[in-house]
Parts: C-alpha cells; sequence; structure tokens
C-alpha cells in the first residue's frame, strides 16, 4: 500500500500576496465582516478629517436604490497628479495600496495636523471589498475620474475642466460593497444614523446629510451647541447634577503636548437608567473606549475626591475607588491626539498612553473649579459616590460570609490585595519569585494580588483531579482563586471565586510562552468553566525598550515594544521623526525579573496602559479545543504533535 507522500517544501512554496490581496483573503483582520458600515465609515471618515482640517463645511451620504452608497464632500478634493516616487497618479495610490496616505506627516508640513485615519489601510480597503467603486476629484479647475473593480482599476483616471455646474473643490465616492465578504450584506441604517448625526456633534458648523432613495427620506444635522444637545437629547433619565462640560487644549508653549491636542467633554451623572456613554478620537468612534476614557475617569475622580476631603465628608471606614466616581456618569468625551494609537484596524479602542494624562489633565482642574463654584451640586455628587462605595464594600462582605468557616488556608507566599470586590479584584500568576518581588512593589495594592510561581507548573494534561493537590504549585492557585477543580460538564460552586481576573504573568519570552502553554492547560482541563466565565487573562509584558532622544516638543520618551514587529515600526516612526540613527538605544529585556516596579507598573500592571487578552476558546467549539489540546499536551501524541508541527511549522515565530 503506497503511503501519502508530503508536498515538496522549497522557495517556490512561499507565496508572496501583492497590492489587496491580502485584504480579500483575510478580510476579518481589515474590517468588521458582519456588515459592510465599517468600510462606508472609512471613506466617511476622509470627509470628516477634511472637514476638521477647516477645508469643507458639507458631507452628504446617499443610500442608491441600487444598493451602492455615495458619500461626498467639498473638501480640497483628493490629488490626481503623478506621485514623485511611484509614478501613477496619488489619486489611483490612495485607492489601491495599502499603507498609502495623506496623515502620516504631522505638524506644520503634512496634510492632516489631526486626523482619524492613520494606518493607511483605510479606503483601500473599502476598495478590495467592493465589486465596483467610482471617485470623481474636483480640484484645481479640473475634475478628475476613475473607476475600479473588486480592487483593481478598470477605467483609468481622466481629466477635464470642471464646468460651470460642477463643485469648486471636493470628492465624491460611490461604492457597491461586495456581499461575499460580509455575513449580510445589509447596511444597518440605525447604526449608520447614528455615526452621522454624531459626526455633526462632533463638528460644529458642518452640515452633515443622509439621502434615502429608497424611502425618499432625506435628514439633515447641522449643530451649534454640540455636545450638550446631543447628550441631553440621548439621556434616558434626567441628570441629578446640572451638566458639567467643558474643553481643554495645549497650546504652542505646552511642556508635554502638541499644540491643539486635548478634550472637550461633557458629564452628567443620573441615579438609575441605562447609562449613555460616547467617545471619539479626532472624530472617530471608540466604541471600546481606551486611555482617552481612562483620562476622563482619572479627572473626575481626582477632582471629586479632592471636593469630598476639602470638605471632609468621607464617612469613617469608607474607601472611595474611581469607579464609584464613575459609575453613574453619562458623558460624550471628544479627544484631539496628534499621533493616536489603536487597537487594531477598526480603531475601536485607543491605546496611546499619554492620552490618559493629557485628558485628566484638563478635566481635573476644570471640574474642581465648578464643584466650588457649586458647592450644593458637589455635595450631591460626593454622596452619589459615597453611596457607591459603601454599596460596594456591603457587597464584598457578603461575598466573603459566603466562603464560610474558610477551611482552605491561603497560600503563605500569596499577597493578597485589600479589597473584597470581585469585579474590582485581580491576581497575577507570575513566573519566579525575583519577577514576584517586582510586581508586589508595583501592584496596585488595593486591588492586585500577586502569586508567585517556582519554575515550570506540572504539565496537568492526563492529571487525574484527585490527584492535582499533591502539587504545591497548583494546590496553592486553587486555593488563592477560591474556586475547586471541575470538569466541563460540572456545575462547579464558584461562590467563593475571589478574583474576577486571574492573570498569567510571565517572561515575553520562549520560555515564558512555555508557561503560559501549561498555565492554560491547567485552566483549560481542570477550570474550564473559569474560561467560559471571562475570567482568565494573559498579561503582556514588553520584550524591548526603546529610549528615544527628544525631538522637537517631544521630551525625550521611553517606548515598550512587546516584540520584534512593533521595535520595527517603533524604529521606523523614530526615522521619519527625524532622529538620528543610533541616536536611540533599545534594551531587550531577560525577563521580568530586570524589570524595576515601576517600569512592570507602567507596562504591565495599569489597567490604563497596560495590554491584557481575554482567554476564550476561538472559532472551535470546546472538543475541538479538546481534541487539538491532547494533540499537544498528551504525552502518548509525539506522532501527532510531529504531524502537526510539519503542516503548521512555517506559520511559527522562533526568538532565538
Amino acid at each position: 500500500m503506497a503511503t501519502k507522500q508530503n508536498p515538496e517544501y522549497s522557495e517556490s512554496s512561499i507565496r508572496v500576496l501583492k497590492g489587496l490581496e491580502p485584504v480579500k483573503q483575510r478580510p476579518g483582520m481589515y474590517t468588521r465582516t458582519d456588515n459592510p458600515l465599517h468600510i462606508i465609515q472609512e471613506v466617511l471618515d476622509n470627509s470628516a478629517d477634511e472637514a476638521l482640517a477647516g477645508h469643507g463645511k458639507k458631507i452628504k451620504v446617499t443610500l442608491h436604490a441600487d444598493a451602492s452608497v455615495s458619500i461626498q464632500d467639498d473638501g480640497r478634493g483628493i490629488p490626481f497628479g503623478m506621485h514623485p516616487d511611484e509614478g501613477a497618479p496619488v489619486i489611483e495610490l490612495v485607492f489601491t495600496r495599502l499603507h498609502a496616505g495623506g496623515k502620516f506627516d504631522k505638524g506644520s508640513g503634512g496634510a492632516y495636523s489631526f486626523s482619524g485615519g492613520l494606518h493607511g489601510v483605510g479606503v483601500s480597503v473599502t476598495n478590495a471589498l467592493s465589486t465596483r467603486m467610482e471617485v470623481t476629484s474636483h480640484r484645481e479647475g479640473k475634475v478628475a475620474h476613475l473607476v475600479f473593480q473588486a480592487g483593481d482599476v478598470v477605467t483609468p483616471l481622466t481629466l477635464k475642466v470642471a464646468g460651470k455646474d460642477d463643485p469648486k473643490s471636493g470628492t465624491l465616492v460611490r461604492v457597491w460593497p461586495d456581499a461575499k465578504y460580509f455575513e449580510s450584506a445589509h447596511l444597518p441604517l440605525q447604526d449608520l444614523t447614528h455615526l452621522l448625526r454624531s459626526k455633526a456633534v462632533l463638528m460644529p458648523g458642518v452640515t452633515v446629510t443622509l439621502v434615502n432613495e429608497k424611502t425618499k427620506e432625506d435628514q439633515t444635522w447641522l449643530y451649534k451647541a454640540g455636545l450638550r444637545d446631543y447628550l441631553m437629547q440621548t439621556l434616558v433619565t434626567d441628570p441629578v447634577i446640572p451638566l458639567f462640560e467643558g474643553e481643554g487644549f495645549a497650546d504652542s508653549a505646552h511642556e508635554s503636548f502638541a499644540e491643539g491636542e486635548g478634550a472637550t467633554w461633557c458629564v452628567a451623572f443620573t441615579e438609575d437608567g441605562q447609562a449613555v456613554r460616547e467617545s471619539y478620537v479626532n472624530l472617530i468612534p471608540t466604541s471600546a473606549g481606551g486611555t482617552h476614557e481612562s483620562g476622563l475617569r482619572e479627572g473626575l475622580f481626582q477632582a471629586v475626591k479632592n471636593f469630598i476631603d476639602l470638605h471632609a465628608l468621607l464617612p469613617k471606614g469608607v474607601k472611595l475607588l474611581p469607579e464609584d466616581v464613575f459609575a453613574r456618569a453619562n458623558y460624550v468625551l471628544s479627544a484631539k491626539v496628534l499621533d493616536p494609537q489603536f487597537q487594531g484596524q477598526i480603531k475601536e479602542r485607543l491605546n496611546s498612553r499619554d492620552a490618559v494624562r493629557l485628558v485628566s489633565s484638563f478635566v481635573r482642574p476644570s471640574l474642581e473649579l465648578w464643584l466650588n463654584e457649586h458647592v450644593e451640586y458637589g455635595k450631591k455628587l460626593a454622596d452619589l459616590a459615597i453611596k457607591a462605595a459603601q454599596s460596594r464594600q456591603r457587597a464584598g462582605q457578603k461575598v466573603e460570609k459566603r466562603k464560610g468557616s474558610g477551611v482552605a488556608v491561603l497560600p503563605g507566599k500569596l499577597t493578597d490585595c485589600e479589597s473584597k470586590d470581585l469585579a474590582h479584584n485581580e491576581v497575577f500568576l507570575v513566573e519566579g519569585d525575583s519577577a514576584g518581588g517586582s510586581a508586589k512593589m508595583g501592584r496596585d495594592k488595593e486591588s492586585q494580588a500577586i502569586l508567585p510561581l517556582r519554575g515550570k507548573v506540572l504539565n496537568t494534561w492526563e492529571v487525574e483531579r484527585d490527584r492535582l493537590f499533591a502539587n504545591n504549585e497548583i494546590h496553592d492557585i486553587a486555593v488563592a482563586i477560591g474556586v475547586d477543580p471541575h470538569g466541563p460538564n460540572d456545575t462547579p460552586d464558584l461562590s467563593g471565586l475571589r478574583y474576577g481576573k486571574v492573570c498569567i504573568l510571565s517572561d515575553a519570552d520562549v520560555d515564558g510562552s512555555h508557561i503560559q502553554v501549561l498555565l492554560l492547560t491547567l485552566f483549560f482541563r481542570h477550570f474550564p468553566k473559569l474560561i467560559e466565565a471571562g475570567h482568565v487573562y494573559i498579561a503582556r509584558p514588553p520584550l524591548f525598550r526603546v529610549d528615544a532622544p527628544a525631538r522637537g516638543k517631544k521630551p525625550a520618551t521611553k517606548i515598550y515594544t512587546l516584540d520584534e514587529s512593533e521595535l520595527t515600526t517603533v524604529l521606523d516612526k523614530l526615522r521619519k521623526d527625524g532622529v538620528r540613527e543610533g541616536a536611540w538605544s533599545v534594551s531587550r529585556f531577560k525577563g521580568l525579573g530586570e524589570m524595576n516596579a515601576e517600569q512592570l507598573w507602567e507596562t504591565t500592571l495599569n489597567p490604563d496602559t497596560r495590554r491584557l487578552l481575554l482567554v476564550q476558546l476561538g472559532n472551535l467549539d470546546f472538543l475541538a479545543t479538546q481534541f487539538l489540546m491532547s494533540q499537544l499536551m498528551g504525552k502518548g501524541e509525539a506522532q501527532a504533535r510531529r504531524e502537526l508541527m510539519e503542516l503548521h511549522g512555517d506559520a511559527i515565530e522562533v526568538d532565538i
């Protein structure tokens, strides 16, 4: 019987995806694939950026009867001359090349000082995922027109002299989304309407229009009051405290931030009802929040805490936390950040660390002044926050009582946190005593517990449950967490759970990854309900630190990166900022033990700046994941593991 031969693996086996092929093969890496709204938003964001830069007053979106969508603005129009380096019309490059755009160059020499589009793949993704796209640019007395199909040019650039009825300047883009890339080809009208209305709110004086050819209905938004009117219209219940609104922007003499960076905000506090919370960065909606929202939370908390301390309002035994102030806050926040760093291509969350300090530095003094001018309202807000703190502490005490008579004694090496609030508490399972020491000194004692682990954890894939506690490390983990080992079909008692987040913290190298795998094996095999309920996380410490010199108005900074890829991106950006080659220094952390407490807090422990990954099953169901884990971790699965490595070995990054 002939055996099946593996296909030859050679130089010709390597395929290089060109042009827009990566987007078509993996659309989910570049956009949301539930419906085409995001690829329409990418075009809309370009029009909004023109208005944000002061070059447009009108944006019109039309839903055509043939399911296409057009976006028209009266901005400067996309340039259509030949690119000096690429030998192709600029307007063609914008729609056909990833990482081509006018928003990378910041400062006085760039086309955009502040913009939402920074990754340079926006409208090229729209083009790649559309059956057809027509682009018309009015500029300098001429009209440029070109047509694409599935991302390729089918009608090359044509130029004509503008007629008397043509707009003086602006861009018109008409898009036919390709239904095969989306779960639903239907464009959610309610979400689109909300998006357009919010753009108008954030750009006072700019008219935003939606024309629906199917329903023959038109809607127009033009706001002059901005955030206040918008929040009042959106609130479900009346605020107990009048709206607190304000803005703050850095001037040319600011020590830490570029001129124009800052925020506008409007906040209302209600006693009940669903909270309204919306945030934006350079007009981009950040539905998953981010560091600018953390800055608002920090600013509100510090101002209210200072007011409470000044008037001695805090009852004995009550400890105020940021979420006590933030719990009933409704807000609309619009931040302007010169060089925002987003999480993922769809930009749902802001990751820029400086944004915490940027927003809080303007919100805190503004609210402090307002509270001291409106003392009665300040006392109402203080009362609201104190009641929230008392309710939280009572809930924590109830959880403590449910633990019973305390049969299990907490491990001696566990450095516990002070709070008993399950939603707030987190424990870090830290590799090594040295790293554990830094983590203990750098942590937030109120909410973060540290459990150091010695060496490699036991591979528990084939260990029987009644033998688990024979291993000291696993015994300590189970007792510290407060949940007994269980199987996927069990109904374990989770009332004794002591931490809302169980975080695996190991080195950013291969050994650290091995420890991660062993701990994930333990949780998947013997604590699956913790993963199912979303309690298990992986902390991501940096592998490199770049010490960058001062550049322009930016002071000398320390930049941390997770891996080689991020390091390359950071160094490329320093070069673009004009930093001389080699003027920076790069340090590689051999392990967490090399990081001092302050560094570990800033990069890995601080909830406002860290990167924490939630552990989930992903696309596979439980049985499929169990089968794959058995191949990876089973002692008698050497042959299956070898086949798996041969099949997927070229997808693995090796850290040598």
